[in-house]
């Protein structure tokens, strides 16, 4: 062999040496970039990178979400688009969205985003006002000033903080930033069906059923729309009949304005024991307005909820069959929701468009996003685990 393909044989190995290291560590970069949405320093970069080129991606994934910004910042816009109507991604922290994160960072079972009494807010340290049940500076403070989520939240009971009973706090559904988005005005169905958006992933559109009994529909739907009954038959059954029974669970749940221009307010609750002086009941007028719309319709009277999806096309929601499918309240509807297939494929699926930075769409996509789906429903629901598990499978994009 001539000296001087001798000397380029030599280049090549080194090349093809330095490729291999630089592999991993871009992809360490890219990794600690999506996760963490700053650069790592440089010793967490070297370890990470020697992480992966050993094999072991989901640890270094980890490292990652070790950082602080991946509770400051990617945790945040995580959880701050099923906070508000609009989903925008920059709504300012709140009670809802630090609940998300405080849930993701203690490892707790993911499901009590839909059934906990705990709310999480930050410690003394932070010197933030103090949560109030009205208005959200505590958490504009905890936002402007940057405090580390990570180390600075701290759990507190809805019942200390809101004067919400236990056995009627729902998680982030009863927390002060949901119910100024879902319970404001309206009937309370924009809870369940933001709900079904942010937790399952799915609208009321593609779940529509008309084969649903109609004996739980409200007074205000009218049964012939502009006069004629087939819109009601073929267009609205296909949402009311199993929309209306769950949303009953919020029948005892309202937001209240505290001040003359509606810029701040509270979720109220009513209690055991109290009545509404309009309905005489438990129940929020909101769910009997536009009675003479059809006047034979259904009168809601308590919060019993039933979950009439149960059969029918939406079976394929996956829900679990251990539970009776109906019950009192938000708590044990959110119980209904969190334990169906659908809400732990949402969960997945939601991290791997926020770590991928795109939609699942290949075959091995979705092969992978059930395997990550089995894994979290297998082992207590744990969100860092997916964040992990998602980041080393989109490693290579």
């Amino acid at each position: 062999m001539k000296p001087g393909i001798r000397q380029l044989v030599a280049i090549a190995c080194v090349i093809a040496s330095q490729s291999a290291v630089a592999a991993p560590l871009e992809q360490a970069k890219r990794m600690h970039d999506r996760l963490a949405g700053v650069p790592a320093d440089a010793a967490t970069l070297t370890q990470m990178a020697q992480l992966i080129g050993s094999g072991n991606a989901v640890a270094a994934a980890q490292l990652a979400i070790n950082h602080p910004d991946f509770y400051r910042t990617t945790l945040k816009l995580f959880a701050a688009a099923d906070t508000n109507e609009d989903q925008d991604v920059f709504e300012p922290l709140n009670d809802y969205s630090a609940t998300v994160i405080g849930l993701i960072r203690d490892d707790i079972d993911f499901r009590q985003v839909l059934q906990t009494n705990m709310l999480y807010v930050g410690d003394a340290s932070t010197n933030a006002p103090s949560y109030q049940s009205t208005n959200n500076d505590h958490y504009l403070y905890l936002d402007k000033q940057g405090v580390d989520l990570k180390t600075h939240l701290v759990a507190r009971s809805q019942s200390s903080l809101n004067g919400i009973p236990d056995s009627a706090a729902a998680g982030v559904m009863t927390s002060r930033a949901g119910a100024k988005a879902f319970f404001y005005l309206g009937t309370n169905r924009a809870m369940l069906r933001f709900t079904l958006m942010s937790q399952l992933c799915t609208d009321l559109e593609p779940i529509k059923d008309t084969s649903r009994s109609v004996d739980r529909i409200r007074q205000d739907v009218s049964r012939s729309p502009g006069g004629d009954s087939r819109i009601f038959n073929n267009r609205c059954v296909g949402c009311h009949a199993g929309m209306d029974p769950l949303a009953q669970a919020f029948a005892y749940y309202d937001y209240q304005f505290t001040d003359a221009d509606g810029s701040n307010g509270r979720v109220f609750y009513q209690a055991e024991g109290t009545t509404n002086a309009t309905t005489g009941t438990r129940v929020q007028p909101k769910y009997l307005i536009n009675a003479g719309s059809f006047p034979l319709g259904y009168i809601t009277k308590t919060d019993e909820w039933e979950n009439y999806w149960r059969e029918g096309r939406n079976q394929a929601l996956g829900w679990d069959p251990t539970l009776p499918g109906k019950g009192q309240g938000a708590k044990s509807m959110g119980q209904e929701l969190a334990n169906s297939t659908a809400f732990a494929q949402c969960q997945v699926k939601k991290v791997f468009k926020a770590v991928c930075l795109r939609e699942p769409e290949s075959n091995a996509d979705v092969l992978q996003v059930n395997q990550i789906t089995s894994h979290f429903r297998g082992n207590g629901y744990k969100m860092k685990q997916v964040f992990a598990e998602t980041a080393a499978y989109c490693i290579g994009d």
